[in-house]
């Protein structure tokens, strides 16, 4: 059955542009906060001053039913993510915010490459080609051979890598469990697995630090918010493309903030795979709604 809910696709847009100054923000922030706190530590004290904002939602939260398969997955997935956030957290401390903010395009790309080999989703040329189109964007972005590529690239790599597969997990989650439990079980299992890497390298951390990192889990969950109410007011092909914003908007902070240089094959890297990312989503769109649509001999309601 249809939804009766109005497509909005301007508001849509403006809910996406919010989102992407949010996520724009969230990087800012930890950038200005620089190496003087591990990643792993200031990723668990993002993520623990996050678990404030799970105290509306706990009606919902004892609502929800659980069994032990989603334990498991939810388990898997927090631990998972966890990984991903050092590494992101890391990365960000270590190259440009526009590198981060195009590498971090990967993920859906390895999303549909691990949604191919384990879910048993088809893989059509355009698919495949849209997917290759992708990975010689990252080639233009790290150009090996051509410039050094450091620890924080690789880190990238791997955390899109590992968000990809946090993100398949949680395409399973969430048809099967409540929108509040999907958010509660990766804020909660994230903050539990991040705990003995933050112990194990904690270093005296000022207060207007952890302001600091409040702000980050604040922005980082407003974004968050606001990205799912683009998507219930149009649809993903239409808000996708509003992301490649995030890239302008996070090298002109990058210059204007921390002086850092234009990097015109990250712009151009970024917008190939971007440019792939959202012609995999418009695929995936046309394929749903060949799927729903009854054939012609069938009564339409």
């Amino acid at each position: 059955m249809a939804s009766s809910r109005p497509v909005r696709p301007v508001v849509g847009i403006l809910w996406m542009l919010l989102a992407g100054l949010c996520f724009v923000v969230v990087t800012a922030l930890v950038k200005w906060l620089g190496p003087g706190i591990p990643a792993a530590q200031s990723a668990f004290i993002r993520y623990m001053l996050g678990l404030v904002f799970l105290i509306p939602l706990i009606p919902s939260i004892r609502a929800t039913p659980m069994n032990r398969r989603l334990w498991t997955m939810f388990g898997i997935r927090g631990v998972l993510h966890s990984f991903g956030v050092m590494m992101w957290f890391f990365a960000m401390t270590r190259i440009s915010i526009a590198e981060v903010t195009a590498m971090n395009y990967l993920s859906p790309v390895y999303v549909t490459i691990g949604a191919a080999l384990f879910l048993g989703e088809g893989m059509a040329f355009r698919r495949i080609a849209a997917v290759a189109a992708a990975l010689v964007g990252a080639f233009i972005i790290l150009r090996p051979g051509f410039r050094e590529i450091s620890p924080g690239h690789l880190a990238m790599l791997f955390a899109g890598l590992v968000f990809g597969a946090a993100y398949l997990l949680g395409k399973i989650t969430t048809d099967e469990s409540s929108p509040e439990m999907v958010i509660a079980q990766l804020s909660l299992w994230v903050t539990l697995s991040l705990t003995p890497f933050a112990i194990a390298v904690w270093v005296p951390v000022e207060w207007g630090a952890v302001g600091v990192l409040f702000l980050v889990a604040f922005f980082a969950t407003s974004g968050h918010y606001a990205m799912s109410l683009a998507f219930a007011e149009a649809p993903v092909t239409v808000t996708q493309p509003v992301t490649y914003l995030q890239l302008i908007w996070a090298t002109a902070l990058g210059v204007v903030m921390f002086a850092e240089p234009v990097d015109i094959w990250v712009l151009v890297g970024g917008g190939l795979i971007l440019s792939a990312v959202t012609f995999i989503t418009w695929r995936e769109a046309v394929l749903k709604r060949r799927a729903i649509t009854p054939p012609p001999p069938a009564m339409r309601l």
